[in-house]
């Protein structure tokens, strides 16, 4: 047999003896031990309402009035006022991730019901309820 060879067996015959020998597991920990779970990463924080937001021109293919919005943390109705003509439209908040003043994106019946150009980014006032 070949030097190389040899070498290639006993290396191989080597690596599967790893496998025969006494496995050790670790010890769970004592009945009163105490075991501190790390902490949860940190959420970002979402603003109270009412807030205000810029707005954009979301998917113009979902029906409904809607906004979707880092403002809030959980799906909720609310109210969205432009301050700049006064016209109000009730619609659904949906939480999209984010930090609070990263905007807002609204459905297209929102923005024809309160009168906005489709490619306007208006300041709109958000409020829960509606």
């Amino acid at each position: 047999m070949s030097g190389i060879l040899r070498f290639s067996l006993v290396l191989a015959a080597l690596g599967g003896c790893s496998l025969i020998g006494p496995r050790t597991t670790p010890a769970p920990p004592p009945a009163d031990a105490v075991v501190i779970d790390a902490p949860a990463a940190p959420q970002p924080p979402r603003a109270s309402l009412p807030a205000t937001t810029v707005a954009s021109l979301g998917n113009v293919r979902e029906p409904g009035l809607w906004m979707r919005t880092p403002l809030v943390s959980a799906p909720m109705r609310g109210t969205v006022r432009d301050p700049a003509s006064g016209r109000s439209v009730a619609l659904d908040l949906i939480p999209i991730e984010g930090e609070p003043g990263a905007g807002s994106r609204m459905s297209l019946a929102a923005y024809q019901a309160l009168g906005l150009p489709l490619t306007a980014l208006p300041e709109l006032r958000v409020s829960a309820g509606g």
